[in-house]
């Protein structure tokens, strides 16, 4: 990249690799990114055709890798189109935008604007109405979509082709959106000019016409007159009014529809994307929106809305795991529900969290593509090197299709590789032990599990604690229970005294060893929950465990000793040839104490 130039001026250039090593350092940054968009944009003031060959590549290099991270951005979509255009015409830029509508399909702007610049490249009406048409389908149910309506009716307009613009209209008034009152008075008036066979469905016009005439000579009710039906006239003048009427139930069910959604659009405060994080109303409204639209039923309506909603919220799981399980639940809907999930997966959800991804290779699973199910895991692992969760599923994924020794070889492969930490390895080391318990229904296989085990995971509490939980849960009877209190004891020896935990981690798990002496214990449980219970709760000096383990030399008088000297607190041994040796005398205390040891400069260590 040092040789790489970007064009321009030597000044620009040296501007630009700093600004591309911003983005590259921090690819996550939408300010860098920006700073670097709008730095290229003014390479030799301004890129234009008649620009060098190298600020044009750099600049739509630029373009093509920021809408790449951030596809939803439809006002830079529409630059880049401008800027094509500028620099190689109108196919170049219609190629833009046609990726700019695939990128972001319910964006009224894009669509807009797109259907607009159409208008002025091209003589085609019919090529541009096809355009209208896809617009139409993508973001017409949209409730601010009427910028978009209104170019579509002017386009008609200028070829006064009414015809089309009747139909235009018929399909908006029916459609819940912010400004639908002006379209039905524009459709009413309309209709008073458009032959009958337009207004209405010929079916329903038919049933208008025999209602009509089964009245016969009877009279009818016209406005505040009374008329005698006589002729073809009066039949197609009673009609028209009928035809109205119906029209006003029309009116009066959008906008009764309006006023429903109004609740929840008013409080839409943000419906673009952005990377900046939104508020937890805005999260409220787009749930309870959501809620409202699923009860009432409509499947294109509800599809449109999440679509919506994963603009604004793009980078939040939850709403993309909603879209996924309420697709899930439409009948036939299998490919779409896929879809949901590699957007996910592919373009907004970090990978640093892989809920999203684990529910796709879910899917993927039973739709039968098992292989491709565990492409994702490894796909996770491959980001997220030793990711326990992700592990741990991948294992049951390859026991339900593989069997038991498939689910261990996932568990040995992961505990033998060098990308795993010792933390990550322990908890494996307990699912391991586990599936042996549990699925295989070999008690002592998992017990060797945990006890060869044990020595490597000194400081995990993952492995302790289910060491602990898979004693205590063996089922025992009269006879069998002193045997098994032994297991369980020792299993807590080993926990107090030859463990790494801190004390406050032992004292929590001790809560489980205590709780059992008294719910099934002999009669001289009590005697050892009462020491138990003096050692983990009772003040320092009486706890001889922790006093021996601070020793250096494993006895408690050496504690108690410097006890004294330090007026009751256990303070710290110090070793001279140690502290030669650049050893900090603090380390052992505190990481008994569970605590960070203090570095050489006397500043607290933070956990990243």
């Amino acid at each position: 990249m040092a040789d790489y130039s970007f064009g321009g001026t030597d000044e620009e250039n040296a501007e630009l690799k700093k600004l591309n090593a911003e983005v590259l350092e921090d690819a996550d940054s939408f300010e860098n990114w920006e700073k670097l968009v709008r730095a290229a944009e003014s390479l030799e003031g301004g890129i234009t055709r008649n620009s060098s060959p190298q600020s044009i590549v750099a600049t739509r290099d630029i373009y093509d890798r920021f809408l790449a991270k951030f596809p939803l951005l439809f006002g830079y979509w529409k630059k880049y189109a401008d800027l094509e255009f500028s620099i190689a015409g109108t196919e170049a830029a219609e190629l833009v935008y046609e990726r700019g509508v695939a990128s972001i399909t319910n964006s009224v702007d894009l669509w807009t604007n797109y259907c607009a610049f159409k208008v002025e490249t091209s003589h085609d009406s019919d090529v541009i109405r096809e355009l209208y048409e896809r617009g139409a389908s993508c973001v017409g149910l949209d409730f601010l979509a009427h910028p978009f309506w209104d170019k579509y009716l002017e386009f008609e307009e200028r070829l006064e082709a009414y015809d089309k613009i009747f139909a235009i209209l018929d399909r908006v008034v029916h459609v819940p959106m912010h400004q639908y009152a002006r379209y039905f008075e524009r459709y009413r008036q309309l209709a008073q000019s458009r032959p009958l066979h337009e207004l209405l469905p010929a079916d329903m016009l038919d049933q208008f016409r025999a209602e009509i005439e089964n009245e016969g000579a009877a009279n009818v009710q016209a406005g505040s007159q009374q008329i005698k039906m006589s002729g073809e006239l009066e039949i197609e003048r009673e009609m028209r009014t009928r035809i109205d009427n119906f029209h006003l139930e029309i009116f009066s069910r959008t906008q009764t529809e309006t006023t429903k959604r109004w609740t929840y659009e008013s409080e839409i405060k943000r419906p673009y994307f952005h990377v900046t994080e939104l508020d937890e109303g805005q999260m409220i409204n787009w749930r309870k929106y959501l809620d409202f639209e699923e009860v009432e039923g409509d499947y294109s309506r509800t599809q449109f809305l999440y679509e919506r909603c994963l603009v604004t919220c793009a980078y939040y799981d939850e709403f993309w795991l909603r879209y996924a399980r309420w697709m899930l639940a439409q009948h036939g809907k299998e490919e779409e529900v896929r879809n949901v999930y590699q957007r996910a997966s592919m373009l907004y959800v970090p990978i640093s969290r892989p809920a999203v991804r684990l529910q796709y290779a879910y899917f993927e699973e039973i739709s039968n593509r098992v292989e491709v199910a565990k492409d994702v895991h490894q796909a996770i692992l491959l980001n997220l090197p030793g990711h326990i969760e992700t592990i741990i599923s991948l294992a049951n994924l390859s026991r339900r299709h593989g069997g038991l020794e498939a689910a261990i070889e996932v568990y040995k492969a992961q505990i033998d590789s060098p990308l795993c930490d010792i933390y990550a390895k322990a908890a494996l080391v307990a699912e391991w032990a586990r599936l042996l318990w549990k699925v295989k229904g070999s008690v002592e296989e998992a017990r060797q599990v945990f006890q060869r085990n044990q020595h490597w995971y000194l400081d995990s509490r993952a492995f302790w604690i289910n060491y602990l939980f898979f004693e205590l849960e063996q089922p025992t009877s009269a006879e069998t229970e002193p045997v098994q209190y032994q297991r369980i004891k020792q299993v807590h020896e080993d926990i107090r005294r030859k463990s790494h935990l801190p004390p406050l981690t032992i004292k929590d798990i001790s809560h489980y060893y205590m709780v059992y002496l008294l719910e099934r214990g002999t009669k001289d449980a009590a005697k050892e929950y009462m020491t138990l219970d003096r050692e983990a709760n009772g003040p320092f000096s009486v706890q001889s465990v922790m006093k021996i383990k601070l020793a250096e030399d494993s006895k408690e008088a050496t504690t108690q000793r410097r006890m004294i000297m330090e007026n009751g607190h256990p303070g710290v041994e110090v070793d001279e040839a140690a502290i030669r040796r650049g050893e900090n005398p603090y380390t052992k205390y505190y990481q008994q104490q569970g605590e960070h040891p203090m570095p050489s400069n006397g500043q607290v260590l933070m956990s990243l």
